[in-house]
């Protein structure tokens, strides 16, 4: 999936809000600490990157996202960080280049996550450190998980199949058949509120990421009925969303 037309404003009001937390537990649990390079894959609009900074200092971290306006973003909120446009499948560094290569809320979206998996071990030194975290859609703990519900439980469509990295396990034995070793798995949770449930349903209806594309189509009836459900399913606020992402680590051959 690409997010090329998605103003950065907007990414994150529905997202940055959770991934700015949740990259500083991620960063401790891939013990980014000085002194060390690191390299955020899929950086979006910095959230990941700007922990990775202030830890290691810009000019230690290098990003990379497929969307042209996220990589500007990130340019301009962090002078010095190696900014670049380009795919989590093919890496544009030597192999080696870096002490962690780290990925936060990517792998569901890759069009080849074992690809992007081989790519971050080959750029990360022996012994180095290559994580990845993925909200957890399989148990319904994302920030979205009551929206995309209220679509399923509205509107009759197929089920979307599981996407890689958003159950138990799956993100481990994807870094253990890249190669890693010492792999270890944990949960990570984050907290965060809106007002009520007009602020809540506008920030979903943004079209970003998984929601996406799930109301296009629907007349204003079914819009209407998915609304309702999404009503009943987290109140009129206001509203506090607790949101919990599969995380793994492992250390570079």
């Amino acid at each position: 999936m690409s997010f090329g037309d998605v103003a950065a404003g907007d990414y994150d009001r529905f997202m940055g809000r959770f991934s700015a937390p949740l990259g500083a537990l991620f960063a401790d649990v891939a013990g980014i600490a000085p002194p060390a390079r690191a390299l955020d894959v899929g950086c979006g609009t910095g959230a990941l990157t700007r922990v990775l900074a202030d830890r290691l200092g810009p000019a230690a971290v290098a990003a990379v996202d497929p969307a042209e306006g996220f990589v500007a973003t990130v340019r301009d909120r962090l002078p010095g960080v190696d900014a670049r446009v380009a795919w989590a499948e093919e890496l544009p560094f030597a192999d080696g280049a870096f002490d962690a290569t780290v990925s936060e809320l990517v792998v569901h979206f890759l069009a080849d996550p074992d690809a992007a998996f081989a790519e971050m071990v080959r750029v990360t030194r022996s012994g180095g450190v290559v994580a990845a975290c993925v909200w957890d859609f399989d148990g319904d703990r994302a920030p979205h998980s009551p929206f995309l519900r209220a679509v399923r439980e509205s509107v009759d469509r197929a089920p979307s199949p599981r996407r890689p990295g958003t159950f138990r396990g799956d993100l481990a034995a994807r870094l253990t058949a890249a190669g890693c070793r010492d792999v270890r798995e944990t949960e990570l949770t984050v907290t965060e509120g809106a007002d009520d449930f007009d602020a809540w349903w506008e920030l979903h209806a943004l079209g970003i990421g998984s929601t996406g594309r799930m109301l296009d189509g629907l007349d204003d009836a079914t819009i209407e009925r998915v609304r309702m459900r999404a009503w009943e399913l987290v109140g009129s606020g206001p509203i506090r969303t607790t949101a919990t992402a599969w995380a793994a680590r492992g250390t570079a051959p």
